[in-house]
């Protein structure tokens, strides 16, 4: 009974494109992952064109595709979505593609200045590992582990995410001396694919201390966290709660929330705490019944900027946080999972729609429309994200393989 349902909403969520005329529902997955491997695969004409494997992030202010070095923290999004391309499609090019552009970023294994070496590697050398265990994945995964390990600090108990010890940067002129940002729960699967693959539990260690002190001292009674904790590098004491991205100290910055749903439901698949589960529910609940949500729950960029409706929205939070939300109603087993699954599935049905999902051949070869990076710093605004798309494929692949099952 529960396949068939979810078959009927797996059927629902999938639309077909604006450029592809609708049919029946026995083809719509089909026609997706069809639109999906064409837009990507412009992209990767033009990389090939280049003969360098150019790592197509965003959008310049000319609108033309912003690239990245390795060592960028959304190097390992674009390698990923070729890696996912390539289980939905089984075609051999796609992993092809996925290697070159895989080993393309391989350097930032030994990334020690800030805390994003997990979402680099696990994105790419762990999809790449997980479907084709090739040469060199595994030691390149443990070395970055290892080189996030470089970050964690003893007396807070956390992984710091950014430096202070240049005067001149913004993180400096802040005042903090150990600042943790909401995002770095999503760099703790690295530290615990490193224990699996190493035998190593200190990685393990790090992640569970970092994601226990996150949980203390990171969220709201509400559900709702900051973007920002500085500790005391000495005895872990809380110096402040602040945000860099959101609209103010005290609000709720939409792909902070996304970061936090995803991470806390990660740790919950990868321990069986039922404290982090817990705490996965508590931050889907604050963001499924919040009353600032849209109609179509993909969210503004923050739930409390003053200017909302008149505001941008972030398709990016919208399908992290899907994505999380289809892995929580498999790990939760209480009647609220059925929820979970519900909501992603409304939020996909939204970005599948010809609102959110760009028409074959535009959008610069993105796949989805309409993400904020950086809003007060006018930086990446109502844009193309590497990492919507990333999340968009993933959240869909899980729903895909739900029904597979």
């Amino acid at each position: 009974m529960k396949k068939n349902i979810l078959k009927t909403l797996l059927l629902a969520v999938l639309l077909p494109t604006a450029s592809v005329a609708q049919s029946d529902d026995a083809s719509s997955i089909s026609k997706t992952i069809d639109f999906a491997t064409k837009q990507v695969g412009l992209e990767t004409a033009a990389i090939q064109k280049a003969k360098k494997p150019l790592n197509p992030v965003t959008l310049n202010k000319k609108g033309e595709v912003s690239y990245c070095s390795p060592y960028d923290w959304r190097s390992g999004f674009f390698p990923g979505t070729l890696w996912y391309l390539y289980e939905l499609t089984g075609d051999e090019q796609w992993a092809k593609q996925a290697e070159y552009m895989t080993t393309s970023i391989e350097s930032a294994k030994t990334l020690t200045s800030h805390h994003d070496v997990g979402f680099i590697i696990n994105c790419s050398f762990g999809n790449g590992l997980r479907l084709k265990n090739a040469k060199g994945y595994k030691d390149v995964m443990v070395q970055a582990a290892k080189s996030l390990a470089t970050r964690f600090r003893p007396g807070a108990g956390v992984i710091q995410s950014w430096n202070v010890n240049n005067p001149n940067s913004w993180q400096a002129k802040r005042g903090w001396e150990c600042p943790v940002i909401i995002d770095n729960m999503m760099n703790l699967e690295l530290m615990f694919k490193a224990t699996q693959l190493s035998g190593d539990s200190t990685y393990y260690r790090i992640a569970v201390s970092h994601a226990d002190q996150t949980l203390k001292n990171q969220f709201r009674p509400d559900g709702s966290c900051y973007h920002v904790v500085d500790y005391a590098l000495r005895d872990g004491a809380v110096r402040h709660k602040q945000t860099a991205q959101g609209y103010a100290d005290e609000s709720a910055w939409a792909r902070g929330q996304a970061w936090a749903l995803y991470g806390y439901t990660m740790m919950a698949r990868e321990t069986g705490d039922d404290a982090y589960l817990q705490q996965a529910k508590h931050i889907a609940l604050f963001l499924m019944n919040h009353p600032r949500m849209p109609e179509d729950k993909v969210p503004y960029w923050d739930f409390d900027t003053p200017d909302i409706p008149n505001t941008t929205r972030d398709a990016s939070a919208a399908a992290i946080m899907a994505s999380a939300l289809i892995e929580l109603s498999q790990i939760d087993q209480s009647s609220e999972a059925a929820g979970y699954l519900a909501y992603a599935e409304d939020q996909l049905r939204s970005l599948s729609s010809p609102e959110y999902l760009a028409e074959a051949g535009t959008n610069c070869n993105f796949v989805l429309k309409h993400s904020t990076g950086y809003f007060k710093a006018g930086s990446e605004v109502d844009v193309p994200l590497s990492y919507a798309d990333y999340y968009y494929v993933e959240a869909l692949m899980r729903l895909k393989k739900i029904i597979e099952e």
